[in-house]
Formats: C-alpha cells, structure tokens, sequence
C-alpha cells in the first residue's frame, strides 16, 4: 500500500551440484538443530509449509528475485541481485537458491536458519539492510525450519551478485544468539495476525514511521507508514496503516486491497507493495492480519 509522501528508509534493519531431491531436503532439515523431530507425513507437510510461507506472506522473491522492465525474470527465482537504494546504502540481494559456487548450497540448515534470524553468514559477517532481523528473530522454530526445507528444494540457479555498499557503520550484531522460538496459535486471530504482520511478513517494518536514527519507530510510529521506496516505478512511500487511515476500509474491502493491490477508488498500489505473493495467503491468513491492523494505536 504504497504511496508518495514521506521520509528517507535510511538505515532501517533490513537483515552439491544440481537440485537436491525433495526427499533429501527435507531429511536435511532434521538437522536444524531446533529440536524437530517428524515423520516423513510430517516432513512433507514442512516443506509444503515453507513454499506457502515463501511464496505469500513472506514475499522472499519480492526482494532476492532479480527484475527486468517487466518484473521478476524467468528462470531466476530466489537468485537474487536485486539492487535495493538508500541514502544509506546500496544493498544488493543474495542468491538463496542451492547453487552451491553462488548462492547457499554450501551452507548447513543451521547456518541458513542463523542467517534469516540472526543476519549472520557462516563466515561470521554481518548481513546487513533491508533484511529486517529485529523482526526475523522472532519466525518461530517450525516456521524458520519450513522455509529451510523450502529453499533447499528449489531449483538451483548460478547467479554470482555483487557485495552491498553500506554508507554508514554496522552494528557488531543484531542481538544475542536466538534461542527457540515457540509457535503463535492461529486461534486468536489478531495474535496471529501480530505474527503475519510482525516476524513472517514484516509489514510494520515498512509501514512503521522512520526514527531518528532512520530505523522504524516501532514504540513511538507503529503503522504509521512514511517511508520512501525508489524504484523502476519511481518514488512510492508506504502509507499509514493504523485505523486512522484505514476506517475508511471494511474488512472485506481491506482483504481484497492486501490480495488485489485494487482500492475500492480503482486505484492501484505501487511496488514494492508484494500483491503477487499476498495474492497466494489463506483467507484466515489475510482476516487475521487485517484484525491485528484494526487494533493498532491510531496515529
């Protein structure tokens, strides 16, 4: 839900060979190290889990699939090279396919799951934005394994990206080591809807008003929108997604603008608002979220 008014993103905390049978990616998953424990049913159902977290709320490819003039490109999905803008830094996405020599292919599932949740690479360096850890840190333990086995079951893609250029110095880390992480139950809607909006699909992270140092405002901000996106599409800033701005909006109606990317007006929202991917949430999915917005602070 993007659009044109607004301050500077600038530092926010953004964090073999050939495809692996399916099977074996999801026995690789066993050794996560998070204390999971399943049966091959189960294992299926993990992978399936991640592809659903991947391909919808989360949005990976939103951010690691490379775009042309005409959208993501074909037969580069997850492969990254997406250059990101900011006065603070020029971020460059990392290939997270399997490619062994290019992307994570080489990279234990302990070391993938360290990466999404603590922003650090298994030679010990620092990922730095837009990935956003201060949220990541809390996907939960199922969750962070699901994408796991997701991402090592798609297809490989030799993609060697450039580094990212961070204008402005790195934290040492983004916190202490994550321990485990315990499920969010779907059956209070807006708690679920806390999870989709917080850990899983980072919507506060670009809809929260920017702070003094840059980074969202989550105490002071929360859903308040502001922050400046520049792109092929030109200059988009997200707007206010407290019931200030969206009282306006009936459920259904919000539902349908989150999956649509359609206002009620006929106006459409601008990149890089991921419609493709929350085209693909469940409708429980996409009701829950839009409970958790109901309750915002109004700003």
């Amino acid at each position: 839900m993007k659009q044109e008014q607004g301050q500077s993103h600038a530092q926010a905390r953004r964090p073999a060979p050939g495809r692996p049978p399916i099977a074996a990616a999801l026995a690789a998953t066993a050794a996560l190290g998070l204390g999971l424990v399943a049966t091959a049913a189960q294992a299926e159902s993990r992978l399936e889990r991640g592809r659903y977290l991947v391909e919808s709320i989360a949005g990976c490819g939103n951010c690691h699939t490379p775009q042309g003039p005409n959208g993501p490109l074909l037969g580069q999905a997850l492969a990254g090279g997406l250059v990101i803008e900011d006065p603070m830094f020029s971020a460059v996405s990392a290939n997270i396919t399997p490619d062994p020599d290019t992307g994570i292919g080489r990279w234990s599932d302990a070391q993938i799951a360290r990466a999404i949740r603590e922003g650090r690479r298994p030679d010990g360096s620092l990922i730095g934005p837009p990935m956003p850890f201060d949220l990541y840190r809390d996907i939960a333990d199922s969750d962070v394994a699901a994408i796991v086995a997701y991402l090592r079951a798609v297809p490989p893609v030799k993609n060697r990206v450039a580094k990212s250029v961070y204008r402005m110095p790195l934290p040492p880390t983004w916190g202490p080591p994550v321990g485990r992480v315990a499920e969010v139950s779907s059956a209070d809607p807006v708690a679920w809807g806390r999870y989709l909006a917080g850990p899983l699909g980072h919507c506060i992270e670009c809809h929260s008003r920017p702070g003094p140092q840059g980074g969202p405002d989550f105490a002071g901000g929360l859903g308040a929108g502001g922050y400046v996106f520049t792109g092929p599409w030109g200059r988009s800033v997200a707007p206010n997604i407290t019931p200030t701005n969206l009282k306006r909006y009936s459920d259904a109606q919000l539902a349908a603008i989150i999956t649509t990317g359609v206002r009620p007006d006929g106006s459409c929202l601008r990149p890089p608002m991921a419609v493709s991917y929350y085209a693909k949430m469940k409708p429980a999915d996409v009701s829950a979220l839009v409970a958790y917005l109901r309750t915002l602070p109004p700003r």
